[in-house]
C-alpha cells in the first residue's frame, strides 16, 4: 500500500495544477474513516481506496476523480455523509462520491432481490460525467484482483461473469484496453480456470523458445527504419490468456497454430510516418494477405487508431505489428482518461465531453433489466451497434433490433399491448406505428379495447416476435369460429410466380394456412421469368381471405382476384348448349 506522500508525486508527475493540501486531507480522511474496518481478506479495509486512487492516478485523471477514489466508500460504509463530504471537500467531489455509492448500492439491491434492478433514473442522475464510471471500474478492478479472498466460489462467479459481461465492455467502449484486458483475464481465471492454466504455462514455454528470436527482430527491425530515416520506438505486445483463448474459439483453431501471440508495437513521430513504417516493411517483407487494416483512416467505434498489419519478417518469422503515433498510444492504453491535458487547468474540455454523449445512453444499457439474464444479456458488445433501446414511460427498457417500430415496441412490452395497439407517441409526439425507433428513444403505446392487429403490420414489423403474435392472433381467431356454420364463399386467384423450385408449394401452404381449401390449379401460361396459375380457392371466412390478399401483397407477386368464375362459366356453358341445340 502506497502512503500519501506517494500518491502525491505520482499526481505531480503528470499534473502541475493539483492542490497537494486536498490531496493530503482526503487520504487522511478516508484514514480514519474506514480505521476500524477490515476487508474480507483480513487486511485493512483502507487499502482499497488507496488502491483505486492509483488505479485512477495510473490512468492520469485528475485531482476530483482521485479523492472520489480515496472517498468513494465513506458515504456508503462509514459516519460520513453527503454533506460532510459536500462541507470539506466541495460540491464537484461530493456529487462524483454520491454517485460512485448509489450505484454500489443498487448492485448489492439487485443481489438480494436475485434480478438486475432498473438503473437507468438513477445513472442520468449521478452518471452526468464520465468520472463516476472511471471510479467504479476502477473499484471493480481492483475488487476482482482481491477476488481470490471470498470464500463463496458461487459470489466469485457472479462477480467474474458481471466482470467479463459488463465492465470489460465498458472499458473497451471506452477506448480503455488496458483496463479492459485486465479485467477479461482475471474473470477469465475465474469462469474457466483449467483453459486459462494450459494457455500459460503453453505461453511460458513458446516466451522460452523464442525470447532470443524476438529480439533479434526486433533490432533487425530498427535498424531497418532507421536505414530509411524513421525514428521509432518499440514495445513488445504479449497478449492475455484471454484474449488467446477467444481467438482459439473464434477461428476454432488450437493453440500451436496461433502465430501472433506475441507481436511489436511501433510508436512514430507522425501520421505520415506511419504510413512510411507501412510502406518500408511490406517492401522488405511478404505482407499476409487479410491481415492489413487502416484504423488511422478509418478509427474503431471506441476512436482506437492505429495501423495493424501481419508480415512474414526476418528468420521466416509470422509477425503482427501495430503503427501508431505516441498520442494514439497513449489514448489506446489510457482511453478516455488522455484526454485530460493538463495544459492550463485540469479540467476536462467541453469539447472532449461531446464526443461521449453516447455514454449516457450506454449506461442506462448496462445498468437496466428486468432479470439477470436480461441484465446479462443487454451488455455484450455487440449490441451497441445491431439493437436499439427504447423506454417505457415508466422507464423500463426495451430491446429491439435495429430498423424496429412501435409495433415491435409493443409486442416486445406484451402480446396484448400489440393486438390493441392503435397509435403511438415518441418522445412525447404523436407518430406513425411503422416508423422506426432511435436508441434511447421513449415510447407510449395507445391503445383500444375494440381492435384488431393489421396483417398489413407483418412488413412493417423487425422482429420476428411481433410477427408471429400477428400471425397467431388471426389463426387463433379463425379456430374460435371454424365450429359455427358459416356460409362459404369460392373465388378464384390468379398469381404470377417466380419460374423457381419451390413457389407453388409455397403459395398452396399460405393459402392453407390461411384457412382456404384449393379446389383446383391450373397453369395459364409461361413466359421467360414467371408462370401464371390460376387457384381456384373455398373461402370459409372473408377475414382469413382478407390475411391471405395481405400477405400474397408481402411476398410483392403479381396477381388478380376472380369473383364469380364459376358462374361466367355456368354463363358460358349455358350459351354453348342453346346455341348447339338451335
Amino acid at each position: 500500500m502506497i502512503n500519501s506522500d506517494q500518491l502525491l508525486t505520482k499526481i505531480q508527475s503528470y499534473n502541475k495544477f493539483s492542490n497537494p493540501e486536498i490531496l493530503t486531507k482526503a487520504f487522511n480522511f478516508a484514514l480514519d474513516a474506514h480505521k476500524d474496518q477490515k476487508r474480507v481478506s483480513g487486511a485493512p479495509y483502507i487499502v482499497h481506496p488507496i488502491a483505486v486512487a492509483d488505479i485512477l492516478t495510473e490512468l492520469k485523471l485528475d485531482s476530483a476523480t482521485i479523492i472520489t477514489g480515496l472517498l468513494h466508500d465513506t458515504i456508503e460504509d462509514t459516519h460520513a455523509t453527503y454533506d460532510v463530504v459536500l462541507k470539506e471537500f466541495g460540491k464537484e467531489v461530493a456529487d462524483l462520491v454520491d454517485g460512485v455509492t448509489k450505484i454500489s448500492a443498487l448492485e448489492e439491491k439487485a443481489v438480494q432481490n436475485s434480478r438486475a434492478e432498473n438503473f437507468r433514473k438513477l445513472i442520468l442522475a449521478t452518471s452526468k460525467d464520465i468520472r463516476v464510471l472511471l471510479v467504479k471500474i476502477a473499484d471493480r478492478l481492483h475488487n476482482m484482483r482481491t477476488l481470490n479472498a471470498i470464500r463463496s466460489e458461487e459470489k466469485k462467479l457472479r462477480i467474474a461473469k458481471e466482470t467479463m459481461e459488463i465492465y470489460a465492455p465498458l472499458a473497451d467502449r471506452m477506448g480503455m484496453n488496458s483496463i479492459r484486458d485486465e479485467l477479461e483475464d482475471l474473470s477469465f481465471s475465474v469462469l474457466n480456470p483449467q483453459a486459462r492454466n494450459l494457455i500459460i504455462e503453453r505461453l511460458k514455454f513458446i516466451k522460452n523458445n523464442r525470447e532470443d528470436n524476438f529480439r533479434d527482430i526486433a533490432e533487425e527491425l530498427i535498424s531497418l527504419l532507421k536505414e530509411n530515416g524513421v525514428k521509432a520506438t518499440f514495445a513488445g505486445r504479449e497478449k492475455t490468456a484471454f484474449s488467446i483463448w477467444r481467438k482459439m474459439q473464434n477461428k476454432k483453431i488450437s493453440l500451436e497454430h496461433l502465430t501472433d501471440i506475441i507481436g511489436f508495437r511501433v510508436i512514430v513521430e507522425n501520421i505520415s510516418e506511419c504510413y512510411k513504417t507501412l510502406g518500408i516493411f511490406h517492401s522488405r517483407y511478404a505482407a499476409i494477405p487479410f491481415r492489413f487494416k487502416d484504423y488511422i483512416s478509418t478509427p474503431k467505434i471506441n476512436k482506437y487508431q492505429s495501423i495493424h498489419t501481419a508480415i512474414i519478417g526476418p528468420k521466416k518469422q509470422r509477425i503482427e505489428v501495430q503503427i501508431r503515433t505516441a498520442q494514439m498510444h497513449d489514448f489506446a492504453e489510457r482511453g478516455i482518461a488522455s484526454h485530460w491535458k493538463y495544459k492550463s487547468s485540469e479540467k476536462f474540455s467541453d469539447l472532449s465531453w461531446k464526443e461521449y454523449d453516447w455514454l449516457r445512453d450506454l449506461v442506462e444499457i448496462i445498468e437496466t433489466g428486468n432479470s439477470p439474464e436480461h441484465y446479462y444479456e443487454f451488455t455484450k458488445l455487440q449490441m451497441f451497434q445491431e439493437n436499439v433501446f427504447c423506454f417505457t414511460p415508466k422507464g423500463a427498457v426495451i430491446k429491439l433490433p435495429k430498423n424496429a417500430t412501435p409495433i415491435d415496441f409493443a409486442y416486445a412490452v406484451h402480446t396484448s399491448i400489440g393486438n390493441t395497439a392503435i397509435g403511438c407517441k415518441v418522445n412525447g409526439q404523436e407518430a406513425a406505428l411503422q416508423s422506426k425507433l432511435r436508441n434511447g428513444d421513449t415510447v407510449d403505446i395507445i391503445i383500444s379495447k375494440n381492435v384488431s392487429p393489421s396483417m398489413h403490420w407483418i412488413s412493417s414489423a423487425a422482429t420476428g416476435k411481433a410477427r408471429a403474435a400477428i400471425r397467431r392472433y388471426w389463426q387463433d381467431k379463425s379456430e374460435q369460429t371454424i365450429s359455427k356454420k358459416e356460409k362459404q364463399y369460392t373465388s378464384t386467384l390468379v398469381i404470377d410466380l417466380p419460374d423457381q423450385p419451390g413457389m407453388l408449394g409455397e403459395i398452396s401452404t399460405l393459402i392453407g394456412l390461411n384457412g382456404c381449401n384449393i379446389l383446383n390449379v391450373e397453369l395459364l401460361k409461361r413466359v421467360t421469368s414467371h408462370l401464371q396459375f390460376s387457384f381456384d380457392i373455398q373461402i370459409n371466412d372473408l377475414k382469413n381471405f382478407t390475411n391471405l390478399i395481405s400477405q400474397i401483397k408481402q411476398k410483392n407477386l403479381t396477381f388478380r382476384i376472380i369473383r364469380h368464375k364459376q358462374k361466367k362459366n355456368a354463363f358460358i356453358q349455358r350459351f354453348f348448349k342453346n346455341f348447339k341445340r338451335n
